[in-house]
């Protein structure tokens, strides 16, 4: 299990987000989305957990993942650089979709997930995706990859259907990236049973600041 994510420092994640919010509310938005998507990963059936960080890990991060740093260059090659790490059937996500969960991405980590299946992909409602699993990591699959594009989901689950893989996809999620996104996840997290998100929890603190 890989999880791609930046650590969360105002005015360097979430910049969508600002305006509305500060650039200090939007850090502590990407925080709480981290924060979720690892303490989701840490419950996960799994052999080994990776967080492939950009910055220094915090106190968000639980126990049992190793932190390794996010190479050089574009989305697509740290991307490629995480999956190197790996030899053996690896999932990535990324830390945008807090309203995550074990139902919606269990497919892609059942004792049957990787029979007669090469890749897990998970399409994202921007165009983008969500996660990417291959049974055999090769970098070169990612490589290349237009990221950031509203046509990066259809031009990477193209790359993994050219070079012969069997693909299976997963649910599509909404990625935080804007305001109206963290509304709409934020009310996806707040109705789960449980009041365990750290997201929506972070979403309704700041709606109860704006009105003071």
């Amino acid at each position: 299990m890989l999880v791609i994510a930046k650590e969360p420092v105002p005015g360097r994640v979430k910049t969508r987000l600002t305006p509305p919010y500060t650039p200090r509310q939007a850090a502590g938005l990407a925080e709480a989305s981290l924060a979720d998507t690892l303490a989701l990963a840490a419950r996960l059936p799994a052999r080994r957990r990776v967080l492939v960080l950009a910055g220094r890990a915090g106190d968000w991060l639980p126990d049992g993942f190793e932190v390794v740093p996010q190479s050089g260059g574009g989305l697509d090659e740290r991307i490629a650089a995480a999956f190197a790490l790996c030899d053996g059937p690896a999932l990535l996500i990324g830390m945008d979709t807090p309203q995550l969960t074990r139902e919606l991405l269990w497919p892609a980590l059942a004792p049957d997930a990787w029979d007669g299946c090469d890749a897990w992909y998970g399409p994202a409602a921007d165009g983008g995706f969500w996660a990417l699993g291959l049974a055999v990591p090769d970098p070169e699959l990612v490589r290349g990859v237009p990221m950031s594009a509203p046509e990066t989901g259809a031009v990477q689950r193209r790359r993994l259907v050219d070079a012969g893989l069997s693909v299976r996809d997963l649910p599509v999620l909404r990625d935080v990236d804007t305001a109206e996104d963290a509304a709409a996840i934020a009310a996806v997290c707040g109705s789960r049973a449980g009041g365990a998100s750290r997201f929506a929890k972070a979403f309704a603190d700041l709606r109860t600041e704006a009105a003071r």
